[in-house]
């Protein structure tokens, strides 16, 4: 099991900055990415940018929507992931989850699993 915590959330004008946290425990060794995700109201949950573990390269990738403006990034000494945003947009308004994708050997078998965080509200409103 992985227990995710999310923080750094909050309001922000317009072109304003935010950076959010993730931090991992329990099984890290099993993480094979771990990503943010963001849900605005009425919409689908969606990937805003992930990072793949150091063992698979360390592989980033970005929604179109926020190329250029986020960027993510890990530290492993405090087993956190960091989405840093900046010029933020009102549609940049959404609750975030930070998950973890994670795979593990049992008798044989490869078990696989998601685990999310509890979600942190942004919002980006003059």
């Amino acid at each position: 099991q992985v227990q995710l915590v999310e923080s750094g959330g909050g309001l922000v004008q317009p072109g304003g900055s935010l950076r959010l946290s993730c931090e991992a425990s329990g099984s890290i060794s099993s993480i094979n990415a771990m990503g943010w995700y963001r849900q605005a109201p009425g919409k689908q949950r969606e990937l805003v940018a992930s990072i793949t573990s150091v063992a698979r390269g360390s592989r980033v990738n970005y929604a179109d929507s926020v190329k250029g403006r986020f960027t993510i990034s890990r530290d492993n000494a405090k087993d956190t992931v960091y989405l840093q945003m900046n010029s933020l947009k009102p549609e940049d308004t959404a609750v975030y989850y930070c998950n973890a994708d994670r795979s593990w050997g049992d008798h044989g078998v490869i078990r696989r699993k998601t685990d999310w965080g509890q979600g942190i509200q942004v919002t980006v409103s003059s």
